[in-house]
């Protein structure tokens, strides 16, 4: 799973043509594309280079990186600027505040769900980018050189004097320039340039035909900024009809699949064994026993006795085979997706597996109930009794699929909704159509989806005590492989799970819809 984290950068030298910042902060949380996250200490491997892009596209490389090191605080970084247009066009809008963040992306391996926080304990750095809008506000750009070049002699001759003043005086001729910027010019021929380049806005395009529209999108994918611009120009038919193709955004809809796994959240978790397809938990199945006995009497005794829970390691595996052409040839976001959408394949299947594994292990149910709040409130309390009883634990996790989340949220006392709570007077918990965690009646609410796929009668919900329940989970693991003969790749991903079913009576069904 890819992410990006932004956070500000801190200083930028237009002179070394350097920008150098924090990347990462151990330990606090910033906003990222995968939500609320958290990197652990020393959790990014920083081994492999990797190059400053602008707004996270892989085809606007602005620079690469040149020194990178991490202390107990987090990760410094230091890149060096491309000297082209778009590099001193970064440098300028760095130091002017403009665009003064940095984002890392990474490839998350390893990661922990606390309290609906990402918390990232192994990645891959793949890329850092300059962004607009970081997430910490507080830290700006500290330094920023005026020129590019070292400062000359101040005493310079009559006619090089002359020389700037009519470079001065012909780009005025072209776009009016304010004063200021005019004897700026004459000092900091870099800056004057900036100016001028922003006295128009669309370039006049060079592109009449399907050539030299196919000639200057090659030129833009490899870093030529004019073309670049000239491509972006041309971004309707309304001059040339039927040359210029319907450009698509790199924005890509999916409303099929995510990461969520709402059932393994709500379950312990545990480090799966290094090696076999199979492990054993020791479990004790007859305890010792102590009682009142007559002065004198022979000590009754029990003696302890113990068994193996026998748990079985799956893999989860999916598949994808496609042309080397579409690596090679399509954009370079193609793998990035692809790894994303496996990696929502995988969630969806490890939380189905666990819900079949779990259900089928739920030999106890509740008596039939209704769906109304009351009827919820005596479902719990039963289900705890029971849970009790049957695992000698407490019940603090309630589940349920889609439905009962929306059943739950209507649940209302005269009006007055009774778990989409807004005032503290509601103190029966608290449920957000927009977050997939809540409370109901004293117990932590998960939704899950794979709860939908059991009848919409029985199972809908379940309480459970979490400890009577462990899932095991290795990494995620890629596997490429190049087919000679078909010119074709093939990409595997897979892991291992388990789900140790260790006191079957520490989960409860809820009987009806």
């Amino acid at each position: 799973m890819k992410i990006n984290f932004p956070i500000t950068l801190t200083a930028a030298d237009s002179r070394k043509r350097t920008i150098s910042g924090t990347i990462v902060t151990w330990g606090e949380r910033g906003n990222t594309s995968a939500g609320a996250t958290v990197f652990e200490k020393g959790s990014i491997d920083f081994s492999k280079p990797v190059k400053l892009l602008l707004e996270h596209d892989r085809t606007r490389p602005i620079g690469k990186l040149m020194d990178i090191t991490a202390d107990d605080a987090g990760i410094e970084a230091t890149f060096k600027i491309a000297g082209t247009i778009a590099g001193d066009d970064s440098l300028l809008e760095a130091a002017e505040g403009l665009r003064d963040g940095f984002s890392v992306g990474v490839m998350v391996d390893d990661w922990k769900n606390k309290d609906g926080v990402m918390s990232i304990t192994a990645a891959k750095l793949i890329e850092v980018s300059l962004v607009t809008d970081p997430a910490i506000d507080s830290a700006r750009v500290a330094d920023v050189a005026a020129t590019e070049t070292p400062t000359e002699n101040s005493e310079a001759t009559a006619e090089d004097t002359t020389t700037q003043e009519d470079k001065v005086s012909d780009i005025t001729s072209e776009a009016p320039i304010a004063t200021e910027a005019v004897e700026a010019a004459k000092s900091e021929p870099v800056v004057v340039v900036a100016a001028q380049s922003v006295a128009y806005t669309k370039p006049r395009s060079p592109i009449t035909n399907k050539a030299t529209y196919l000639e200057h999108s090659v030129r833009a994918a490899l870093g030529n900024e004019d073309s670049r611009q000239y491509v972006m120009a041309a971004d309707t038919t309304s001059n040339n009809a039927g040359l210029i193709p319907t450009p698509q955004s790199t924005e890509i809809i999916n409303g099929v699949s995510n990461a969520d796994r709402g059932l393994i959240d709500a379950l312990s978790r545990g480090t799966l064994p290094a090696s076999g397809m199979t492990f054993e938990i020791p479990k004790i199945t007859t305890a010792p026993t102590v009682g009142v006995e007559a002065e004198g009497a022979t000590i009754d005794t029990t003696d302890q006795a113990s068994s193996f829970v026998q748990v079985d390691v799956k893999k989860f595996a999916g598949g994808q085979t496609f042309s080397v052409e579409l690596l090679d040839r399509s954009s370079p976001a193609f793998f990035d997706e692809l790894v994303r959408q496996m990696e929502f394949a995988y969630a969806k299947a490890t939380d189905s597996y666990v819900a079949t594994t779990l259900g089928n292990s739920c030999a106890l149910a509740a008596v039939a109930e209704d769906n109304t709040a009351a009827d919820l409130l005596a479902y719990v309390s039963a289900a705890a009794a029971t849970i009790y009883s049957g695992s000698l634990g407490f019940a603090r996790n309630l589940i349920v699929n889609s439905t009962q989340w929306g059943n739950i949220m209507g649940y209302n006392d005269g009006g007055r909704p009774i778990y989409n709570a807004s005032q503290p007077q509601n103190a029966g918990g608290a449920v957000s159509p927009v977050s997939l965690r809540g409370n109901v009646a004293g117990l932590d609410l998960y939704v899950s989806r794979s709860l939908d796929a059991f009848t919409t009668g029985d199972q809908s919900m379940i309480v459970v005590n979490p400890d009577a329940f462990t899932w095991y989970e290795s990494p995620r693991l890629q596997l490429r492989s190049d087919i000679t003969a078909t010119g074709q790749v093939s990409v595997a991903y897979y892991g291992y799970g388990a789900l140790a079913v260790k006191i079957a009576g520490g989960a409860v069904w809820f009987n009806k819809n």
